[in-house]
């Protein structure tokens, strides 16, 4: 992986120093299915990476209807409707809760999956580019956790919402030119990246990684995945070490 001035290889500490930390990690996860709700791998290969690199999850999803359903072998819109949270339990094995009750002073970190659920049920991104509305519970997650200080982690198209609301935010989408400029109109500074490669906003504490906005394999997905997860657990390390 390349290292550039805005894309660089995390560092970490080992992974038994982080095991003895047992720092927590917020999962948002939008669904099930890359379509219309969380993409499976991303969402999968994240929480491989955090217990990989010694840490816990909670995974949250809003409790809302779908923006719709499609079929995922001919892309075509169903007839029915699917809840988010309901949804978002298949990846969790049913170990889920409400975005409505996240608390950021139970998390060290907190991470956002790709897919397309998450420009359509946690956004609006999708339809309305940089001009989207965030759900107000996912925007209140990550605003608390930007007010503490606590690190952010985004995969995919999931960068856009931390664009839409954090302020000059560094962040990557890979080599999308649109999506690259509804990132900057939406304020944010946009780092362009290969497979693999996560972005860091020290500053900020924000990592990103393209994941599927580029023509990714699994192997690919994994390896940013737990690059994203080592660095803000070295973010987090950073406001609390020794813990």
């Amino acid at each position: 992986m390349k290292n550039t001035g805005t894309c660089r290889k995390s560092t970490t500490s080992p992974p038994d120093q982080i095991a003895m930390t047992k720092k927590s990690i917020a999962v948002i996860l939008s669904g099930c299915g890359n379509q219309d709700g969380a993409e499976i791998h991303e969402a999968t290969l994240t929480l491989w990476a955090i217990h990989k690199n010694g840490a816990e999850y909670q995974c949250y999803a809003p409790n809302i209807l779908q923006h719709h359903v499609l079929n995922h072998l001919t892309g075509e819109e169903m007839n029915e409707q699917r809840n988010v949270l309901i949804e978002s339990a298949r990846i969790a094995r049913g170990k889920i809760l409400d975005l409505a009750q996240f608390e950021a002073a139970r998390h060290d970190a907190l991470v956002i999956p790709g897919g397309l659920g998450a420009a359509k049920n946690l956004s609006t991104y999708a339809f309305a580019g940089a001009d989207c509305k965030i759900n107000k519970d996912v925007e209140k997650a990550i605003l608390a956790m930007a007010e503490l200080k606590k690190p952010i982690g985004a995969l995919c198209i999931a960068p856009a919402i931390l664009a839409r609301l954090l302020d000059q935010v560094l962040v990557t989408i890979g080599q999308d030119p649109t999506t690259a400029a509804n990132i900057e109109a939406m304020g944010a500074r946009h780092a362009t990246t290969l497979q693999g490669e996560i972005a860091v906003d020290r500053e900020r504490k924000v990592v990103t990684t393209p994941c599927y906005m580029l023509n990714s394999r699994v192997d690919q997905i994994a390896t940013g995945a737990d690059r994203l997860v080592q660095e803000v657990l070295s973010l987090a390390e950073d406001n609390n070490p020794g813990r």
